[in-house]
């Protein structure tokens, strides 16, 4: 009897480390600030791996992507959206979980349950999603362009729903923006290009919801037709970095987000950035246009879409001398390495220093925005 309680034993043992199957929808109870919240992750096992999404059903019906890891019986769901994570552990009959949730404070306890038909919270159907546009090259119907008010603070670019809005942007950051390059690749730029600052708002013709490429595609229709630009092309060899994968392989989440819905990268402080739904050409341009001095080329071999977040501390060369003021880490905490040891470490990407041929665009002419 001792000898098959053994042999039985050493089986369990054997066996604990393979994978069980977590697809299906998991629900526990978060205690936050004295309060109860129910949260539901629904987990689908699709071919390129784990897909899951996420429900606060006592806040609402909105649809959290998440990001799902798996060795054995340890389990971890990420919210980059949130900056939240779930680190849990599967119980033995595969029924529930035990772990701690942590979102920016001290981890709380949570165990999540695997529902059944009969046990499932009932969850309001998120709305389907928007019907994608057909035109692939579409204009404006709409935009006005205007000069920012003088004591505006902070920048940005968004889409509000079928909107595009920005505020606060020179047109050297639009030009960045429409076609995907640094600063640097533009030559010849009047100083009125990059001092002087719009606010655009716009509104495509036609039907259905545009992709990234197809927003990008009516900006670059209105800088020609608003501020008369025009431009030719040439290869000059520049300063720029290049972003490569490291030989034990990348460190990224895949993505359960729509594979071509727009990317969300919006930083949570200098030297913090969320990234949702990006592929490395969203985060080579995004390191490019708003952190570093210099081109950043994008040759990991990486695709498909990913949820990650890195953080680090800027230096006085990042975010346009504006690295040096990011906020000290909160107290009993050792600051984030610096950019080029965080991409390494929490990425298991490479970004090194060189010189390239790059493609550069040589402004043939430029003018002051038309009135609307």
């Amino acid at each position: 009897m001792k000898w098959l309680l053994t042999v039985a034993a050493l089986l369990l043992s054997a066996t604990a480390g393979y994978a069980q199957d977590i697809s299906g929808t998991w629900q526990g109870t978060l205690e936050n600030g004295g309060k109860q919240m129910r949260v539901v992750f629904r987990i689908t096992n699709e071919n390129n791996g784990f897909r899951a999404v996420a429900f606060s059903i006592d806040q609402g019906n909105q649809t959290i992507p998440v990001s799902v890891a798996q060795q054995g019986t340890a389990v971890t769901l990420t919210m980059v959206v949130l900056n939240a994570k779930y680190e849990g552990r599967l119980a033995p009959d595969g029924a529930s979980m035990s772990g701690t949730f942590t979102q920016g404070g001290p981890p709380t306890n949570l165990i999540l349950r695997r529902a059944t038909p009969e046990t499932a919270w009932s969850i309001p159907e998120p709305p389907p999603p928007p019907k994608p546009m057909a035109n692939p090259d579409p204009s404006f119907e709409v935009a006005t362009v205007k000069l920012t008010p003088p004591d505006f603070q902070g920048r940005y670019f968004t889409v509000k729903g079928r909107s595009f809005v920005t505020a606060n942007t020179t047109l050297a950051a639009l030009v960045t923006f429409a076609y995907n390059i640094h600063p640097q690749q533009i030559i010849g730029a009047p100083k009125w290009m990059t001092d002087t600052a719009y606010d655009i708002q716009g509104q495509p013709e036609g039907e259905g919801q545009p992709s990234d490429a197809q927003w990008r595609t009516m900006l670059k229709k209105l800088l020609a037709e608003r501020f008369q630009f025009a431009f030719h092309r040439e290869t000059k060899e520049l300063p720029a970095y290049v972003l490569t994968a490291l030989p034990a392989g990348h460190k990224l989440n895949k993505s359960g987000g729509d594979p071509n819905g727009l990317p969300g990268m919006f930083f949570r402080g200098l030297g913090t950035l969320p990234a949702i739904n990006a592929n490395m050409s969203d985060f080579a341009n995004l390191l490019q246009a708003v952190v570093l001095d210099r081109p950043v080329v994008d040759k990991t071999g990486i695709t498909g879409r990913y949820d990650f977040t890195i953080r680090w501390t800027p230096d006085e060369t990042q975010f346009s001398g504006r690295g040096g003021q990011a906020p000290p880490p909160p107290a009993g905490q050792d600051p984030p390495p610096g950019l080029f040891t965080a991409i390494q470490e929490q990425l298991g990407l490479k970004l090194d220093s060189t010189r390239a041929p790059i493609e550069v665009f040589v402004i043939d002419k430029v003018e002051p925005p038309s009135a609307n």
